[in-house]
């Protein structure tokens, strides 16, 4: 069978573990990478041995290669909707680097696109393939944690001059929020556990440090369909190694991170159970399992099926996002859900 053909937009350390992941697949070959530079495509091909790769500095040329199936954008932010659209427009199959984009008027014009082209997609919560994620779905199917009525999940991660990112995702026109750049890793891991619809948020914010255009600290609530309450706290301006807190408070059993208690399960019980499991923080996110999201997505593309996080899947954890930072902005306001966008 024809391998299907991957084009990477970008040339940053994510498209580095993209084209790892699809290298790693049995049915994906990376055919070309498209930059504003070129000698930075090559160097990334180079990098990664890809042997008949093309290089493209016009993204369009590179829309119009047959050869090419999938696209797979790993650009900065204010860059993703343009793209997917594009990529919509000539029939590709896409994989979406989060945020999906900054704004909820470009994320209403993707939809459509997306829609319209009816293309496979992915969004990159790669987190979702993580080993600890993995054991608590695993954990959920037995009821082992019940039916989960509170959850906190926190993101909590100093973004500075360190970061490839920190010139641009530290301006609003660039960046867009920052539940949208970071945070919404701890937004997507709390719809994931509770499996509701949020139905009302509360937020508030504040800025600490002056290098940022906007807000640095966020913490808000959510109220879900089913009465569950959520609660995430995303900051750029923690002074310590990055921290993914996650804690789930079900009807049967607790969560803290790697820490499980359950007597349900566990008749007897007299300390918290420790599972060997590797955790979502790390600051390098080296360990982030993209092969798994790749191989996710390329199955649902050779069976025609949807991908568990696809782009109507993952604009619900953005429609949190969006009425969090519109809470925030009025001081507080409780904000209803759901908005317009996912009735088109």
């Amino acid at each position: 069978m024809k391998k299907l053909g991957v084009g990477i937009i970008g040339t940053g350390w994510v498209s580095g573990e993209y084209i790892r992941a699809f290298k790693l697949n049995p049915h994906t070959e990376v055919v070309a990478i498209a930059s504003r530079d070129k000698m930075k495509a090559v160097a990334k091909a180079q990098e990664y041995q890809l042997e008949s790769c093309q290089y493209f500095t016009d993204l369009e040329k590179m829309m119009k290669l047959s050869e090419v199936d999938i696209v797979c954008i790993c650009t900065p932010n204010f860059m993703h909707a343009e793209q997917t659209i594009m990529a919509a427009n000539y029939g590709k199959h896409i994989v979406i680097e989060k945020p999906i984009a900054i704004n909820w008027s470009d994320m209403k014009k993707m939809k459509k696109a997306v829609d319209k082209a009816r293309v496979t997609t992915i969004v990159g919560f790669v987190l979702r393939w993580n080993p600890l994620f993995i054991t608590i779905k695993k954990l959920q199917k037995d009821n082992v944690l019940g039916r989960i009525f509170y959850a906190e999940v926190d993101y909590l991660h100093r973004i500075d001059e360190n970061y490839l990112c920190y010139p641009w995702s530290r301006k609003k026109e660039t960046g867009g929020s920052i539940l949208q750049v970071g945070g919404c890793h701890a937004v997507d891991g709390l719809r994931w556990f509770i499996q509701q619809d949020a139905v009302e948020v509360v937020a508030l914010s504040g800025r600490y440090r002056s290098d940022f255009e906007q807000d640095t600290t966020i913490t808000f609530i959510t109220r879900f369909k089913d009465g569950a309450m959520g609660k995430v706290c995303t900051s750029y301006d923690v002074n310590c190694p990055y921290i993914y807190n996650l804690e789930l408070y079900g009807e049967n059993g607790t969560l803290r991170n790697n820490q499980l208690w359950s007597k349900n399960s566990f008749p007897g019980q007299e300390d918290w159970i420790a599972i060997p499991t590797t955790t979502p923080d790390s600051g390098d996110v080296t360990h982030h399992p993209f092969p798994g999201e790749v191989n996710h997505f390329v199955d649902c593309i050779l069976n025609h099926e949807k991908t568990i996080v696809d782009l109507d899947d993952a604009l619900k954890t953005f429609e949190i996002i969006e009425a969090d930072d519109r809470s925030a902005q009025q001081g507080g306001k409780p904000i209803s859900l759901p908005f317009e966008l996912l009735s088109i």
